[in-house]
């Protein structure tokens, strides 16, 4: 009897670890069921490398500003960024379309591929050829989300050999105008991979948002980055029902979007046909989401404008904004009691609607309010058909000394 517990313990164990890290949630939304017509592109970042910036880079053939690991800069990859054409990509790690070899890395070369892409590519089109002269093997297995200046908006599922794509501007691709991703394929063997349960938790959220109209970056961050419903437990740790004094104000973190190895969540929106690709907005909410705030991010001129927020700092190792969000959530994953007890989360700590205290109902009105700021703004501009690059310093000026004081209280209230 002791061998078998023996056994069946270490069975649990080694499937608890084996659980992928890379396990992000993704759309592309066509500009057909937005509500002002531009394309979206989501990316919700799951890894073991949590400390993240980002980079502005001077491309080949095109500039960018890309989601970085801070921890291994000097690679030459990025997993989510748009250019100055106004081309946007990000990938999620598929687990079903490669039988990978013994000692072979899963996926090796999606990194890489984004920051070459960031550079040479303008158009889908553009990306189609460029998987298509790639040497093979290609040593891809991704989903990748693209959105362009021409109102595209593609998923590719990519393997060593060959791709697939699914349009969200075609009926037949996608009929409620979006194509959700999470770590399968389509293309690949059926019910293999993983994120099933949290695909069903996107794809029901998005299908009711595509039928009013009602996607928009800050409707992503708020309904999906921050999503604690599991469709398959039929709960939502929102209703109030798991807070004190219903329940202990504790619960376990099992395929919700937002996870305790989620390291940034990204929306980039696109521009209309016809509209100057500079006004590409890179939504950018780095750390944890349910204890972060996105801000707005523009290629143009980004070597002198992004604000320190985003980028790299040798004090915090990362970005700040990705430091002090960190911070935060490793105060709402904080029972460390033996083996496997990372994955209890603080829910009392991070939601609390009653008092007004936890983490997410404290930062959540602050990123409205720079919603609000930017909205006038961006319609200003757009009109204007150029950024105003000198009103974006003080825009930035006034919204970070706003999100350090925020967090520099929450931090130190503890």
């Amino acid at each position: 009897m002791k061998r078998i517990l023996k056994i069946a313990f270490a069975v649990a164990i080694t499937f608890y670890w084996a659980n992928p890290l890379s396990a992000c949630t993704s759309a592309v939304v066509s500009g057909k069921v937005t509500p002002d017509g531009r394309p979206l592109l989501w990316k919700h970042r799951d890894t073991d490398f949590m400390r993240n910036h980002i980079d502005c880079v001077k491309g080949e053939k095109y500039d960018f500003i890309a989601v970085v690991n801070s921890d291994n800069a000097y690679l030459k990859e990025a997993w989510m960024g748009t250019n100055s054409a106004g081309f946007a990509l990000m990938n999620t790690q598929s687990y079903n379309l490669v039988d990978i070899k013994d000692g072979e890395e899963r996926g090796a070369a999606n990194g890489r591929i984004i920051y070459r892409a960031l550079e040479v590519c303008a158009t889908v089109e553009d990306f189609c050829h460029f998987l298509d002269t790639l040497s093979k093997p290609s040593y891809i297995e991704a989903n990748f989300g693209v959105i362009d200046a021409k109102g595209g908006a593609v998923m590719f599922e990519v393997d060593y050999q060959k791709y697939v794509m699914y349009d969200a501007n075609n009926p037949k691709d996608a009929p409620y105008g979006y194509v959700a991703r999470t770590n399968f394929s389509f293309a690949g063997k059926v019910n293999e991979g993983g994120g099933y349960v949290r695909y069903m938790e996107a794809d029901q959220v998005l299908m009711k948002a595509s039928a009013t109209g009602s996607i928009t970056p800050q409707f992503i961050f708020n309904d999906l980055s921050r999503s604690f419903r599991n469709r398959m437990l039929d709960i939502d740790l929102r209703s109030g029902a798991y807070n004190r004094p219903q329940a202990s104000g504790w619960f376990v973190d099992q395929d919700f979007i937002p996870r305790s190895s989620t390291s940034c969540s990204v929306v980039v929106q696109g521009v209309k046909p016809g509209e100057n690709a500079e006004l590409t907005t890179i939504w950018t909410l780095l750390g944890y989401p349910p204890t972060g705030i996105a801000v707005p991010l523009w290629v143009k001129d980004a070597d002198k404008l992004l604000p320190g927020m985003v980028r790299f700092n040798k004090e915090y190792k990362a970005a700040p904004l990705s430091d002090w969000s960190l911070r935060l959530a490793g105060r709402v994953f904080s029972y460390k009691q033996g083996m496997g007890t990372g994955r209890y989360l603080n829910w009392e700590r991070l939601y609390s609607p009653k008092q007004g205290d936890g983490y997410m109902t404290t930062l959540t009105p602050v990123e409205d309010e720079i919603f609000n700021i930017i909205k006038p703004l961006l319609e200003e501009w757009r009109k204007k058909g150029s950024l105003d690059t000198k009103a974006i310093p003080q825009f930035y000026s006034e919204v970070e000394a706003s999100i350090q004081i925020i967090y520099q209280s929450l931090l130190d209230a503890e």
